[in-house]
């Protein structure tokens, strides 16, 4: 079952405008055929009932909202296939990760797809050792369906959308959360985020965190990890030193002591 304001876009490819007209340029850019054909495949496979519009859009990807069988909210996130721009971005992010070692580089298409395939498997150990990211449910080709992060069909807010709203002691409390997070990913799930900043932790009433863009995490034993974490803790003090004016933060060095003591815990046992 297609949604009746999602079915025109699949039948004709017409420009049906959801939200703002910027998140959009084209729907053949998500839309080709083989696309198309996975959203049928979910369908037939009971994983994703209908589909409504777009929650938001990247150069990378859009995340639309779906809805499961039992009208759960779902994200639907399609990454496109039909642009090469971040083709390099992605490969230096999977050719090095012990995962992926027997991944051969091939036309766009093949590496979106092991893209999309990443980003399941990240979500998938993170979520299984507490991190809070969305639970993944299901992916195919280049789309990946899992929990849909928000109320009443709307999506939570960003970091980069909500801090201003927000008081000095629940973004201290919010950045406490991060840090929590970020041990946790390295410490449990063996895994550094990559791409750590304000544009991907959502705000949850409480106020509560969650994490979401994972797909270039790798793993600690890729050998950019190090660099990759301490970029990640990098821009998430930039961002909470000179957007919200936090004086007392952890540096760079301390934090990366408590991320080491940690696992070689983990050796020991």
């Amino acid at each position: 079952m297609i949604d009746e304001d999602f079915e025109p876009i699949i039948r004709r490819g017409d420009l049906k405008r959801y939200k703002d007209k910027d998140l959009f340029e084209t729907v053949e850019e998500v839309f080709d055929t083989k696309t198309v054909m996975t959203i049928l495949y979910l369908m037939r496979k009971r994983i994703i009932r209908r589909m409504n519009g777009v929650i938001s859009a990247g150069k990378e990807a859009r995340v639309y909202l779906g809805f499961g069988w039992k009208n759960e909210p779902l994200a639907v996130k399609i990454y496109l296939t039909s642009t090469a721009v971040f083709k390099k971005g992605m490969l230096k992010y999977i050719i090095g990760d012990p995962r992926f070692e027997d991944f051969k580089p091939g036309d766009t298409r093949d590496i979106i797809y092991a893209w999309t395939r990443k980003e399941f498997r990240n979500l998938k150990r993170m979520f299984n050792v507490g991190v809070k990211v969305p639970k993944p449910i299901a992916f195919k080709n280049n789309i990946l369906v899992m929990e849909f992060m928000g109320e009443n069909n709307k999506r939570y807010p960003l970091l980069i959308e909500a801090y201003s709203h927000l008081s000095i002691n629940e973004l201290r409390k919010i950045y406490e959360y991060i840090l929590e997070e970020l041990f946790k990913t390295v410490c449990k799930a063996n895994l550094v985020h990559g791409d750590l900043s304000e544009y991907n932790i959502m705000i949850k009433p409480g106020p509560d965190i969650v994490i979401i863009d994972v797909s270039q995490a790798v793993h600690i034993d890729h050998p950019n990890s190090l660099e990759f974490l301490i970029r990640d803790i990098n821009n998430i003090n930039r961002f909470f030193r000179e957007k919200v004016g936090l004086d007392e933060l952890e540096n760079v060095d301390e934090i990366l002591e408590v991320v080491k003591k940690c696992l070689r815990s983990k050796r020991e046992d």
